[in-house]
């Protein structure tokens, strides 16, 4: 659980560079099959309206999916997230689902739940997947219709969920936490840990729109929460708090202060997973989107964007003197949001500070030291 505090790794600079280079095999991917939803959550970095027919003209279809697949397992991969959007508009669903387990990958899916039926049950029973991980936006019908912005939703919610869990499907839960919703979070979080034998998460850090809508990025930014709050919220829950400090000495290190390094990516974005997009994008992670750091699959094999490209793109460089001498030599640079692909969503730049971030980073810090008794 303590490892959704750090952006996958410590940042260790030359250390995840070198490993970085030495890589070769590709353990899983991301597979975005949709990015239109039937929800349209107030803030969703990717939706689009389920009827969009350009998105879902731009969609891979089955048998380009099935010939990536092919290509991801020819470079090792072992585990793919199916994502979206909600994954479960496409029509053909079950049968790129079924394609991907014959193929002997273990299969983990993300969506709302809200358009789980009895045939979705018949196949996750037949074929079960890794896990099926739901978000839970509220646990009233008032608080998840704000987020939500669709009625209906929240009784097809748990009518979804209830399906998966009575059939004994494995699910995971996860919560985002919202201006909207952070009156109910520990209702949230209760309601979670007593249907989920695994683990409960939750997100109070959102970032901003891949298609960089403003009007939708102004939504987001409504919807975030304050850093006091944030640092609040995560101190009230015992397990989340727990996790943190036990993790002490990984979120807030000293040592980085003399980190040398100027390598741009630092977190393990592209190490041994990668990000395909509903379109046919290759990405090191879902969320870096810059021009120059994504390829279309539709143009170049899996193999040379995961042996060529990755490389290249983990070998740029910082080039903002700002950044250099402050985010990347922060001690508590673990306790922030702040990578490439979080930079250039909020500013357009990869190497930019954003006061925001860094301010959730102190009052993280704050709350730690004054947890762990540390000056």
């Amino acid at each position: 659980m303590s490892a959704e505090f750090i952006q996958y790794q410590s940042i260790q600079g030359q250390d995840v560079w070198e490993r970085a280079q030495s890589k070769g095999r590709l353990l899983s991917f991301d597979l975005e099959l949709t990015a239109r939803c039937n929800n349209d959550c107030t803030h969703c970095y990717i939706n689009l309206p389920a009827g969009d027919a350009a998105a879902r003209a731009a969609e891979l279809s089955l048998a380009e999916i099935d010939d990536l697949a092919n290509q991801a397992i020819k470079l090792g991969a072992l585990w793919c997230l199916v994502t979206g959007g909600e994954p479960l508009l496409r029509r053909d669903f079950a049968e790129i689902y079924m394609r991907l387990k014959r193929k002997g990958l273990l299969l983990s899916v993300f969506t709302n739940a809200c358009l789980i039926n009895e045939e979705h049950i018949d196949l996750f029973k037949r074929y079960p997947p890794r896990d099926i991980e739901v978000t839970v936006y509220g646990v009233t019908e008032e608080t998840y219709e704000r987020v939500s912005r669709k009625p209906g939703t929240y009784a097809a919610f748990r009518r979804g969920l209830d399906l998966l869990q009575h059939n004994g499907i494995p699910v995971r839960l996860k919560a985002m936490a919202l201006r909207t919703n952070a009156h109910e979070m520990p209702a949230i979080a209760e309601f979670c840990r007593a249907r989920t034998s695994d683990y409960f998460r939750f997100d109070p850090q959102l970032h901003l729109r891949y298609d960089r809508d403003p009007v939708r990025n102004a939504e987001i930014l409504a919807e975030r929460l304050p850093p006091e709050e944030v640092a609040r919220i995560e101190g009230e829950d015992a397990q989340r708090a727990g996790a943190m400090d036990k993790q002490c000495n990984d979120l807030v290190n000293p040592a980085l202060e003399q980190t040398n390094s100027d390598y741009l990516i630092r977190c393990g974005a592209g190490i041994d997973s990668c990000s395909i997009g509903y379109d046919g994008t290759f990405r090191l992670c879902s969320g870096l989107q810059a021009p120059g750091t994504t390829l279309d699959l539709r143009q170049v094999s899996l193999a040379e964007a995961w042996n060529e490209f990755v490389p290249r793109v983990r070998g740029l460089r910082i080039s903002d003197q700002k950044y250099q001498e402050s985010c990347a030599r922060c001690a508590i640079v673990n306790l922030c949001l702040t990578c490439a692909a979080h930079s250039y969503l909020e500013s357009g730049q990869l190497d930019s500070w954003n006061a925001s971030f860094c301010a959730i980073a102190h009052a993280r810090a704050a709350r730690l030291a004054g947890e762990t008794g540390q000056a």
